[in-house]
């Protein structure tokens, strides 16, 4: 075997990940098979999803691939250093490149821990002109394709120029599932949920400026998809998987509404019926957006909210109105789509009333669905540079990730914690206001609730903090 695509990340490792059992197929690995086998390059795809660190082992042992290019990011960044470690040991002549948003800001420390190479970016281009180039003859330095690093013969490392991103994504092909198993995914799906999904991706950037989000792979652009290839894909989709729904990925569904409005007239013109969940943003949607996305078939829409506190909103760049994200989650339930959102507690500067506010947000607003993440800082976001010099915790890098990462706070990391708790306790006590029944579970709520405010005041006063 010449080429060989993978990443790290292992469901059976990741007993968070087990209890929730939504798993997606890896589609920046595919996109890139997808191009080299259009391009001419041979390549197979180890899916570790549903597999194993020692079936890796074997596999890299049985077969003996020229180029093994994993994708790595925070989550997986571990893990995917002990692969390249197992396989420089038994494949001391094969080629190991490291790719995904965290190579980007962490270029030196992953080409001191395995990587021969790293394809910085958008990785199309880059990969296919390193692949060639690592399977031809010549061996000198690569320092003529853009886009990736590495280290030169006296141990300095060499950035080559920044990879011009694909102007027109219309070009690229629709990924290779065929080189993974996707009905493997669309069963866990049914298994766990009663119905299953699959993710498609429409747009590559993101043009907003949120501090504490990365846009190390594509960057702070837009670009998109034409309706009519996208369609075409759902067509090829349910014609040879049949998924009850579908995700897309994209970091804001609505941004255009010029898209949306010709994507809805597109499935109308195809005759292609689908239900789907998104994500958007309450400035990108107004009751004419709601109704294209429910025309469309949206069954779901996460609105980002992230706080409560117009104060922490605005401290994160998020250029939008608090009050404005609760009228949308509130008119979006009225169009018969439920509502979802997200929150982010421990932000720098949020204090015990920012998260009152929050508390108020999420019962006014009453969302169908939210998630809670305490913030952590993705290096190379502006998040990073502005608490960089207040981290208190001295992590070795190659056994840790950015989610361990801790800064002086106003409350310390335990009290989020409780907060969490908290929060989704008398979230959902308001939620069973009203409704018959369920005296023992509303007094169970209360309870926990109880608990997670003792453990957030015996934190707030230093005696819960280890």
């Amino acid at each position: 075997m010449s080429v060989l695509l993978t990443h790290g990340y292992f469901l059976a490792e990741d007993a968070k990940e087990q209890e929730i059992m939504r798993p997606y197929p890896p589609l920046g690995l595919l996109y890139i098979s997808a191009f080299l086998l259009q391009n001419g390059i041979e390549n197979k795809v180890l899916d570790s999803t549903f597999s194993s660190f020692d079936n890796f082992k074997d596999y890299i042992h049985d077969r003996q691939p020229k180029v093994i290019a994993i994708y790595t990011n925070l989550m997986t960044k571990i893990r995917v250093l002990e692969m390249a470690k197992y396989a420089k040991e038994i494949l001391p002549e094969s080629s190991i490149i490291f790719g995904g948003p965290d190579v980007t800001y962490n270029t030196e420390n992953y080409l001191k821990h395995g990587a021969d190479y790293l394809v910085i970016g958008e990785g199309e281009n880059s990969m296919l002109e390193l692949t060639q180039h690592l399977l031809g003859e010549k061996k000198e330095a690569p320092k003529h394709i853009d886009g990736i690093a590495f280290m030169d013969d006296n141990g300095s490392v060499v950035k080559t120029n920044t990879r011009t991103k694909v102007r027109d994504i219309d070009e690229l092909p629709i990924p290779n599932r065929s080189a993974i198993d996707i009905p493997k995914y669309l069963d866990v799906w049914k298994e766990h949920h009663g119905q299953n999904a699959i993710n498609i991706s429409t747009q590559r950037g993101c043009p907003y400026t949120c501090k504490w989000c990365s846009t190390a792979v594509y960057g702070q652009s837009y670009r998109r998809r034409s309706p009519k290839l996208v369609v075409e894909e759902l067509k090829q989709l349910i014609e040879e998987y049949k998924p009850d729904t579908f995700w897309f990925v994209d970091d804001v569904f609505t941004v255009s509404h010029k898209w949306l409005k010709e994507f809805c007239e597109t499935l109308t013109q195809e005759n292609v019926s689908i239900q789907f969940e998104c994500i958007s943003r309450a400035d990108r949607m107004n009751s004419e957006v709601i109704s294209l996305l429910k025309e469309a078939g949206c069954f779901r829409v996460w609105i980002g909210a992230e706080s409560g506190s117009q104060k922490i909103v605005d401290a994160m760049d998020r250029r939008v109105s608090v009050e404005h994200v609760r009228d949308m989650i509130v008119e979006t339930q009225k169009h018969g789509i439920q509502a979802g959102t997200f929150i982010m507690l421990g932000y720098p500067g949020e204090t015990m009333e920012d998260i009152k506010e929050t508390i108020h947000h999420l019962k006014v607003s009453n969302p169908d669905h939210f998630t809670i993440t305490v913030a952590y800082p993705i290096k190379g976001t502006s998040l990073y540079d502005d608490i960089n010099h207040h981290i208190i915790t001295d992590n070795d890098w190659a056994t840790s990730t950015d989610r361990d990462i801790d800064f002086k706070r106003t409350y310390s990391r335990r009290f989020y914690d409780f907060a969490v708790k908290y929060i989704i306790n008398e979230v959902q006590i308001n939620k069973s206001k009203g409704k018959k029944g369920g005296v023992f579970n509303k007094a169970k709520l209360r309870l926990k609730s109880k608990m997670a405010s003792i453990g957030m005041l015996l934190s707030k006063k230093g005696l819960l903090n280890s």
